[in-house]
């Protein structure tokens, strides 16, 4: 994904940078943003700093900044095959519509660039990130089970979709083959 700089409304989206540190240790430290997420909350700048690396300078995450400069969230993109679109925030911004105003400027970014379809999952157990997904124009497709690691859990998830090209009928199907519970 381009490293281009987004605005909407109320923020500005755009790529991590190294400088970027502290605010990847708060984001990613915290217990209840990162409650639903496959990894554990982070506990120091040198895990915040690999994490960095490993999964948010290649471009597929950018940072949701409030205009007067501080980091509150984050949206990814997993890219082919899934497509999928995650986001994330700091808890005292939940509630407020900054998820959906940031994924749904991301989703437009990716429709430009030709990316056919979206997904987006969440864990039966966190119904309000459905609620962002059915704003975002997702539309619920099945459920599966999947064991996380290195959380070492198993949790059932919830698959939305968006077809950005319009294609009706498209149903992107992996996570259902690769379980042996799922379910509509």
């Amino acid at each position: 994904m381009n490293t281009v700089t987004v605005r909407t409304d109320r923020l500005v989206l755009r790529s991590f940078t190294g400088s970027d540190m502290d605010a990847v240790l708060r984001l990613f430290s915290d217990r209840r943003t990162n409650r639903f997420l496959p990894w554990f909350p982070l506990s120091s700048r040198r895990e915040a700093e690999a994490f960095f690396h490993e999964r948010l300078e290649p471009g597929n995450a950018w940072a949701l900044v409030l205009p007067e400069g501080g980091i509150i969230g984050y949206v990814t993109f997993s890219g082919p095959p899934a497509n999928d679109l995650g986001y994330g925030l700091l808890p005292e911004y939940w509630g407020r519509g900054y998820a959906s105003e940031g994924a749904g400027a991301y989703i437009r970014v990716l429709e430009k660039n030709g990316i056919p379809f979206i997904t987006a999952t969440h864990d039966v157990n966190n119904p309000k990130s459905g609620a962002v997904m059915r704003r975002l124009g997702m539309e619920y497709k099945y459920s599966y089970s999947e064991h996380w690691m290195p959380k070492d859990i198993d949790v059932v998830f919830r698959l939305y979709q968006l077809n950005l090209d319009q294609e009706a009928g498209r149903v992107y199907m992996d996570y259902w083959n690769k379980s042996s519970l799922h379910f509509i």
